[in-house]
């Protein structure tokens, strides 16, 4: 039986020559880039090159760049940089978000933080005006996902960026699911923090990206060396983030062409579905979500009893975010868009297409898909 993996947005297969660029410092270039020695400015040299492609993906320059341990990290360390930078105010939030994102919210409310948490329409979107009411003098933070990591709903970050042009709020974009997907100009988005993670661009877990625009308050939340211009201490993961550049490199040269493919399979998945009589609908506009990401809501089932029918026929495929694997409780992403009492919590199932898939097999996963669907009625 051939295991088909669709479950891209929780981790990604490391690009093969994100691999041998790895593999290459694992075995061969083991100085501290830190170090003075000629050891140590063979790594320097390989960091360098790789802030400089990473920075060059999104229009950033060399030092706005900020290499960390994950893009949980990456969001943790804009969101308590930017508070601690002013002590104390509002922060503007999605109740959408990313786990990184509203428990970082959660843990700053109980130091005094006034957070105030958007609600988003059953497309899974924020509105503009929404934020724009909840703006008040003192909010120093807006942070909101650009693609969201259970339904694939693109934000107007566009938009919010422009509004808060005028404010002197600091703009957070938690990217991880949008970057090497959608096209990211930090410049033209207005954003002043930027998170990425390497394990969902076909780059190795344990590496994230922060962007940080230049003159931007921000206090760091690690204590040691004085790595990462004294805003991320501990020695850097070179093998990582030579796997990380090697990975958003492909990203960034095949993104369009990836972008269209992935939208042709999200359509032959669902036309699969709809003619061999599986009953369904998606969460949220496909049209208006991430090329990747399908969302798909599949009436009178049970999630736990779908997913493991899906497993058991080779399909790997989610209920939602892969950091509530486990978990009883119900969707956050789901319940803000439908409500507690939706069905479409207990009976949503999330696919998400990547690296090495087919369109056969996008065929064959649908068709089981629908089998399973129509025998769990």
């Amino acid at each position: 039986m051939e295991r088909i993996y669709l479950d891209h947005a929780a981790t990604s297969p490391v690009h093969p020559k994100a691999g041998e660029a790895m593999l290459a410092v694992l075995t061969e270039t083991y100085g501290n880039p830190s170090s003075i020695h000629s050891f140590g400015r063979d790594s320097r040299r390989i960091v360098d090159e790789a802030r400089t492609i990473i920075a060059k993906t999104i229009n950033a320059g060399f030092n706005d760049v900020i290499f960390t341990g994950s893009g949980t990290e990456a969001d943790n360390m804009a969101i308590f940089g930017a508070a601690r930078s002013k002590k104390s105010g509002h922060i503007i939030t999605s109740a959408v978000e990313h786990h990184a994102v509203l428990h970082a919210c959660e843990a700053l409310q109980k130091d005094g933080f006034d957070v105030t948490y958007l609600p988003v329409n059953e497309e899974g979107l924020v509105s503009v005006s929404d934020v724009q009411e909840a703006l008040r003098n003192d909010t120093i933070l807006v942070s909101i996902m650009y693609g969201n990591n259970e339904t694939g709903a693109i934000q107007p970050i566009n938009d919010i960026g422009r509004l808060l042009a005028d404010h002197p709020a600091l703009f957070h974009v938690d990217a991880v699911q949008a970057y090497g997907i959608l096209p990211i100009d930090v410049k033209e988005l207005n954003v002043d923090f930027l998170a990425v993670s390497g394990h969902k661009i076909n780059g190795p877990k344990g590496i994230g990206v922060l962007f940080v625009k230049p003159g931007t308050p921000f206090a760091p939340i690690l204590y040691g060396g004085e790595q990462e211009r004294k805003r991320r201490a501990g020695t850097e993961n070179t093998a990582a983030i030579a796997g990380v550049a090697a990975a958003a490199e492909i990203a960034e040269n095949t993104r369009e062409e990836r972008a269209a493919r992935y939208t042709e399979m999200k359509q032959l998945f669902m036309d699969t579905l709809a003619q061999n009589g599986a009953s369904f609908s998606s969460n949220g506009k496909v049209e208006q979500s991430l090329p990747h990401v399908l969302n798909l809501f599949f009436p009178g089932t049970d999630v736990e009893a779908f997913l493991v029918n899906l497993d058991m026929a080779g399909i790997a495929a989610s209920s939602g975010s892969a950091c509530t694997a486990g978990s009883i409780e119900p969707s956050h992403v789901l319940t803000a868009m439908f409500g507690a009492d939706s069905e479409k919590l207990r009976s949503s199932i999330r696919f998400s297409f990547g690296l090495n898939n087919t369109k056969e097999q996008i065929e064959q996963a649908a068709l089981k898909t629908a089998e399973i669907a129509k025998r769990l009625l």
